[in-house]
């Protein structure tokens, strides 16, 4: 038997003694659990694919090479179902002016009419893919920016790299564009094309509070049904207690009887209504069948930024409550080293490390990893992923940290990430491998 990762072999069959897996990411298997949610078993792999799943100790010796982990938690590749390849990495031509919404809108819009040609768009959507692939990212869905020309441009893009990363990363698209733009027919015709042509049957938009708003969901809708989409939208990201788009759309859910997906993403002043309302509004989204993700690290950064102005909120939304209503809920990476969020690494575990901190999931129950994983998973319709199950595949990320505190307190940067029960290379790219398209902001 051997202890500690630097001697795992590239081979593809063998047993993980001594890990410690979270008991709520285990398919079908009764596992004694600590404290932490966290069972202690072993990991039976046969040719990449997950042979058993047992306690520590129960299972039969096998002329098989055994690794003793030491009791190291041990995850499933994880599933990130809000980020933004397509304006990844533009921060160091075009920054956020201030650090608001609104400066981070007006950068990015000014920098896709400039620079966001089909070869750069590329090449940084897959600077961001090889970034979460090195961290342990098995599935991305990705919003695209969906207005005028961009649309022929991003959409082919990402179906070519949909089909250079199957096996790697899962990956999805889904349009994005300001709600008002619905009226226009010509508009919703160029998305719709654009989905069915390259797409994996998303239809979505950013929502909030213009007086059009009932209809245009109408047409959002009526799309989706017509077209068997599901839909995923951008709510409320704002710290204004009127912004409540998303009860618009719960409303509109129920009022069209929609059986398809629906996720929402921010939500953020759901957190900031009055009690009686926000009662009311998570009630509906979940009568509606609504999924919410929060982006815990992107909204810290925007929300309730004023100059010289300590903020007073952290930006994410209702989420405990949402989940104690059995909503389903998620986190995500969302922006990375763009205007809307200048860091980031889409790093999954940095994400829940950080939305733990965030939004307290300590103290909260033990099962809050699903939100990067089987939750998320599921909502993708990825029935394989985010998840550890006999007859999966051994698509696992190996850590040294014991417990929670431990995988909390330090970044897990020497994890081992498993595909197909071997060991990848977690070098990351280097930022310089984007410094031809950089040039310095107007």
């Amino acid at each position: 038997m051997t202890t500690g990762f630097a001697a795992l072999p590239n081979t593809a069959t063998c047993r993980l003694a001594n890990a410690r897996v979270p008991a709520c990411l285990v398919e079908a298997a009764s596992l004694a659990s600590d404290r932490d949610g966290l069972a202690l078993v072993d990991i039976a792999i046969d040719d990449g694919v997950i042979e058993s799943i047992l306690s520590a100790g129960l299972a039969p010796f096998e002329e098989q090479p055994i690794f003793d982990l030491d009791g190291g938690i041990v995850l499933p590749r994880l599933v990130d179902v809000h980020t933004h390849l397509d304006k990844g990495h533009i921060w160091p031509r075009r920054r956020n002016p201030d650090g608001s919404f609104m400066g981070a809108l007006t950068s990015v819009a000014a920098d896709r009419e400039a620079n966001w040609t089909a070869q750069d768009v590329r090449a940084r959507m897959e600077f961001g893919l090889r970034c979460a692939f090195a961290h342990g990212t098995a599935a991305i869905r990705s919003h695209i920016d969906s207005l005028g020309k961009q649309i022929g441009i991003s959409w082919p893009v990402l179906a070519e790299l949909r089909a250079e990363w199957a096996g790697r990363i899962a990956l999805q698209g889904s349009p994005l564009f300001g709600i008002e733009a619905v009226a226009d027919a010509a508009h919703m015709q160029a998305v719709t094309q654009a989905v069915r042509a390259h797409g994996d049957g998303l239809l979505g938009c950013v929502t909030y509070m213009i007086p059009e708003l009932d209809a245009a969901l109408d047409k959002i809708f009526r799309t989706a049904i017509d077209n068997g989409f599901d839909l995923d939208f951008h709510v409320d990201e704002a710290n204004d207690p009127a912004a409540r788009s998303l009860e618009h759309i719960a409303n509109a859910a129920l009022r069209h009887r929609f059986a398809g997906k629906i996720l929402a993403g921010h939500c953020c002043s759901l957190a900031l209504q009055a009690p009686q309302d926000e009662a009311r509004i998570v009630a509906k989204v979940k009568e509606a069948g609504i999924a919410v993700v929060s982006l815990p690290m992107c909204n810290l950064y925007l929300q309730d930024r004023q100059a010289a102005r300590t903020p007073r909120w952290r930006g994410v939304t209702a989420l405990h409550e949402l989940k104690a209503a059995s909503v389903p809920v998620m986190i995500a990476s969302d922006n990375t080293r763009d205007p809307f969020y200048a860091y980031g690494d889409l790093d999954l575990v940095e994400v829940l490390r950080e939305g733990t901190r965030i939004l307290q999931f300590d103290h909260s129950g033990p099962d809050w990893a699903k939100a990067i994983a089987t939750t998320p998973a599921d909502l993708m319709g990825l029935p394989g992923h985010g998840r550890l199950r006999t007859g999966g595949p051994a698509d696992l990320i190996l850590t040294r940290a014991r417990d929670w505190t431990e995988f909390f307190a330090r970044p897990q940067a020497d994890r081992t990430v498993l595909v197909g029960g071997k060991a990848i290379d977690r070098t990351l790219p280097d930022y310089r491998e984007l410094d031809p398209l950089m040039s310095p902001d107007a």
